[in-house]
């Protein structure tokens, strides 16, 4: 009955486009259910080319992020007025009604349905409901998906939803309680990806440190992942409470793991971290840090800061800079706090003004640069393998092992491919390698 209904569903939707927002767990979520559509007869159209049907994969991180989405739909409204627009993800199961009154939305999905959009395409014609949504505590399915794009990299969703209680946070009330995939169906993935010439695997998730399967945890799968024969993996971000010392020395001497490092920060302030109800404090962070560069002294460590918390005084963000100032961070993503509905911190008194949370992130993203340049110097001379991404003008760009940012004037090479270059000087924002045999 379904496949029925699909047929007389392709000779009306046959182009579909997707835009995406947020975190690479959606990317790798839009590339699943693009998966769907093209296995059921639809095109995939590049955002944002003309096309019959639209999905935005939204985030509600930020006000900004939900804005972000309006925008969207207005802007695909004006291409292609007859289109039809459906929205999943975060803001969708946030906020699924006030969704629904945005003039140019036609399907709404929660969280509980955004992997059945087939299934969903009866909504269209109006005769039915247009929002599907779930009470988040029902939510218990684990959906196994990962991107590709170009065979550049690939991200590998390996856990979704949260069970920390941060009080700004509304993930675990838009994706629901951690859980994860087993280890032998990340692997079967994974491998997956190898086979068919991947050569950077991004592992993905929302709290990716509290990989869980029956008893085994995020150790025990990497330790496993390092000998599929893959030639990089990539940690996304982690939890500073959930990365080991044990971890970080494995992966100073793994075969596959780079020596990169996401480590959310958010505030220097023990105070602030407090209210924030962050596992963690700042002398924890900073031995972490340390820890990091003496095991591997050339590894990349970014973090996540939060400016504007409620209650963040000129003291508490000066003991941001200075953790950020005194040790090796080797860049920042600046968030500025915004209150997010039915969160801890949006009851919370003593709020920063709007200018004054513009300028302590504008001062934040100069530090970024300052530091960034700085690790960059420390890496002056040194050869790496850098995965070719595109090409500007005469340049192949990409991406070192330890996350530096490459510019190089080598040989033809295939997107996607890895090549040896020695880091020759710095230019801007990228260096400049050149191509070493």
């Amino acid at each position: 009955m379904i496949r029925e209904k699909l047929n007389l569903r392709k000779d009306t939707f046959k182009t579909v486009s997707f835009h995406t927002l947020g975190c690479k767990l959606n990317f790798s979520e839009s590339s699943k259910i693009m998966d769907d559509f093209i296995n059921n007869g639809y095109k995939i159209n590049e955002f944002p080319k003309k096309s019959d049907f639209y999905v935005i994969n939204t985030c509600s991180v930020t006000e900004n992020a939900n804005k972000k989405c309006r925008k969207i739909i207005r802007q695909i409204k004006n291409l292609a007025s007859k289109s039809k627009v459906i929205i999943i993800g975060c803001y969708a199961q946030l906020k699924p009604f006030e969704i629904s009154q945005i003039d140019g939305v036609d399907l709404v999905l929660g969280a509980g349905e955004k992997f059945n959009i087939i299934n969903h395409l009866d909504s269209l014609d109006g005769k039915l409901n247009k929002v599907h949504s779930c009470e988040i505590d029902s939510l218990k399915q684990f959906v196994p998906s990962f991107s590709t794009f170009q065979r550049k990299r690939s991200f590998l969703k390996i856990q979704d939803g949260c069970n920390y209680p941060c009080t700004y946070c509304t993930i675990p009330l838009a994706r629901g309680k951690s859980r994860s995939d087993t280890i032998n169906n990340t692997l079967k993935n994974a491998i997956k990806l190898v086979n068919n010439g991947v050569n950077e695997i991004v592992l993905t998730g929302v709290n990716i440190g509290d990989f869980r399967d029956n008893g085994l945890d995020f150790f025990n799968l990497i330790k496993q992942l390092d000998n599929i024969g893959a030639k990089r993996i990539r940690i996304s971000s982690i939890e500073p409470n959930l990365l080991t010392n044990d971890m970080i020395e494995f992966i100073s001497k793994s075969n596959s793991f780079v020596p990169h490092f996401h480590l959310p920060l958010q505030s220097g302030s023990d105070n602030i971290l407090k209210l924030m109800k962050r596992r963690y404090n700042s002398s924890d962070y900073i031995r972490k840090i340390k820890f990091i560069k003496k095991i591997i002294p050339h590894a990349c460590i970014g973090s996540d800061v939060m400016v504007g918390f409620p209650g963040e005084k000129n003291k508490d963000f000066n003991l941001t800079k200075s953790l950020i100032l005194n040790n090796e961070i080797s860049y920042l993503h600046v968030f500025s706090y915004s209150d997010r509905d039915n969160t801890e911190s949006s009851k919370m008194l003593n709020k920063i003004s709007s200018k004054e949370i513009e300028n302590r992130s504008k001062f934040l993203r100069n530090i970024s640069k300052i530091k960034t340049r700085k690790f960059y110097d420390s890496c002056l001379g040194k050869t790496d393998s850098v995965l070719i991404e595109n090409k500007d003008n005469n340049y192949f760009v990409g991406y070192t092992s330890n996350y530096i940012k490459v510019k190089s004037k080598i040989k033809s090479i295939n997107l996607g491919e890895l090549v040896n270059v020695k880091l020759d000087c710095i230019e801007n924002d990228y260096m400049i390698g050149k191509q070493f045999y």
